[in-house]
This record gives C-alpha cells, sequence and structure tokens, in this order.
C-alpha cells in the first residue's frame, strides 16, 4: 500500500526531471522507450497515468533548436558563403542533435514540474447564482 504524499521524501523537481526519474521519490524510472512513459514507478508505485505534457516540450525544443540552428547557420553563410551541400551536411546533423538529445530531459522536466505543483487540467465551474 502507498503511503500518503506527505510522508514521502520531497524531491527536487529540476532533479528529477532532468535525471528523467521519478517525480515523487527520484529513483524509479520515468521512460519504459525512449519517449514512452511507464505505466508506474517500479520503486516507489506511483501511477504514472495523471502525467501528460502535451505538445510542451516539443514546442520548447523546437524553439531552442530553431535559434541555435538558424544563428549558425546566418555566421556561416555570412563568413564563409559555403555551397548549400555543406550547409545541408552540417545543420541537419545538427538539428537532430539539439531536438532529440534535449527532448527526453524537457519532457520529464516538464512532468516533474506537473507533479510537483499539483498542476491538473482546467475545470470550467458555475457561479453561484447572485
Amino acid at each position: 500500500m502507498n503511503a500518503p504524499d506527505a510522508e514521502k521524501p520531497r524531491v527536487s523537481p529540476y532533479v528529477a526531471g532532468l535525471a528523467c526519474r521519478c517525480p515523487r521519490c527520484g529513483r524509479g524510472k520515468l521512460y519504459a522507450g525512449f519517449l514512452t512513459l511507464r505505466s508506474s514507478c517500479d520503486a516507489c508505485g506511483l501511477d504514472y497515468a495523471f502525467m501528460d505534457s502535451g505538445d510542451g516540450p516539443a514546442v520548447f525544443v523546437i524553439m531552442i533548436a530553431g535559434a541555435i540552428v538558424v544563428t549558425a547557420a546566418l555566421i556561416t553563410e555570412v563568413k564563409f558563403s559555403p555551397p548549400l551541400w555543406v550547409h545541408a551536411m552540417l545543420w541537419l546533423p545538427l538539428t537532430l542533435a539539439v531536438t532529440l538529445w534535449p527532448l527526453r530531459a524537457i519532457k520529464s522536466l516538464l512532468i516533474a514540474l506537473q507533479f510537483h505543483h499539483k498542476a491538473a487540467e482546467g475545470r470550467l465551474t458555475e457561479r453561484a447564482p447572485k
């Protein structure tokens, strides 16, 4: 039987998120595959059904990667004016590296922050009559 959340040790959401670990205990693995979440924590038993990071991680990664790759490509073009095949050889691998490498960590960080702040889906409530 799981103990209440108050009895569990507090783990920094940043440490647990960037390490791709359980947001409650910090020990169990978060992923079963590259981006496939496990059904529950193998250390503390936390059910991962509540976790839904949506498109947030992908948006953050795209914005960061776009800034890095476009800036590097523009500087290279202005300074060296290489042919197009050189651009393709430089920027395609860099684009893959700066998008796929941080995606797991950003997704697990957003999940850990969601757990830490007890974030949930927005709900509409009816106002009391005046």
